[in-house]
């Protein structure tokens, strides 16, 4: 029987730290419902920075990418796992280089939409573990969490854990907690996933777009008369304030 596998990145330098710690209780969340945690340092490979190949040319950008580093090795991992969870220490309100560069570097998955019809990496599960002494940490998990999700990654509940506080992580209970729950529900999304195969999640479609486009303009002509109103109050109100401000200049005088 296939066993699922959940790729735990992890962009930590510092493979002692708390970031290493919150992915390994993951990695038991992950264990706990069948799925296999495969789980690599990026420290340990060579990965270029991204040189932006799809600002010179939209199709340049493609899968293997140009650069010929040990991207290429982790691009198999990632196609050959149902779901990724980012481990990151916070670095100025930011992942870290390590982890921005991997990200950078997917691109080359997402825009396999102009060369196949669709991102290689859509509909593969996700999740997220940001890591530091001091603010910050949902900062960074925001912006990693929307680009994957602009990527084509599905983004289970619960798919969050932080700590941004000095000390060891393995005495906030609530941190623990969540990163073992990150690691739960991102495999538990996999799961379910396999069982409800999605082919295909972006539909583009210009004919019913332009249907949807005509019926949003005719929906929203129904409250035309709202902003006739809303002005009409508005002015109400300046006429009121103006009148309230010239009373007002004149007591001080």
């Amino acid at each position: 029987m296939h066993k699922l596998k959940i790729l735990i990145i992890m962009g930590s330098p510092r493979k002692y730290g708390n970031t290493s710690k919150l992915a390994e209780l993951a990695a038991e969340g992950i264990r706990d419902v069948g799925a296999e945690p495969v789980k690599i340092y990026l420290v340990d490979f060579e990965i270029k920075p991204c040189i932006g190949c799809v600002s010179d040319d939209q199709l340049a950008c493609r899968y293997p990418c140009i650069i010929d580093d040990d991207m290429r090795k982790i691009y198999e991992m990632v196609l050959e796992s149902e779901g990724l969870i980012l481990a990151t220490p916070v670095y100025w309100y930011a992942p870290s280089g390590l982890v921005k560069n991997f990200i950078d570097r997917l691109t080359v998955f997402e825009n396999m939409i102009y060369i196949t019809g669709r991102s290689w990496i859509e509909g593969k599960v996700a999740g997220v573990i940001a890591v530091g002494n001091d603010s910050g940490s949902i900062q960074a998990i925001a912006n990693i969490q929307a680009t994957l999700n602009s990527m084509g990654f599905v983004l289970p509940p619960w798919s969050l854990a932080y700590f941004h506080k000095i000390g060891d992580v393995l005495e906030d209970l609530n941190a623990c907690m969540d990163a073992y729950n990150v690691g739960r529900v991102v495999a538990l999304m996999a799961k379910i996933l396999e069982k409800n195969r999605v082919e295909e999640w972006y539909k583009s479609t210009s004919e019913r777009v332009e249907e949807a486009k005509k019926k949003a303009e005719l929906e929203v002509k129904k409250y035309e008369n709202d902003y006739d109103l809303r002005r009409i109050k508005f002015e109400k109100f300046k006429e009121a304030f103006s009148s309230y401000n010239r009373g007002r200049k004149l007591k001080e005088s």
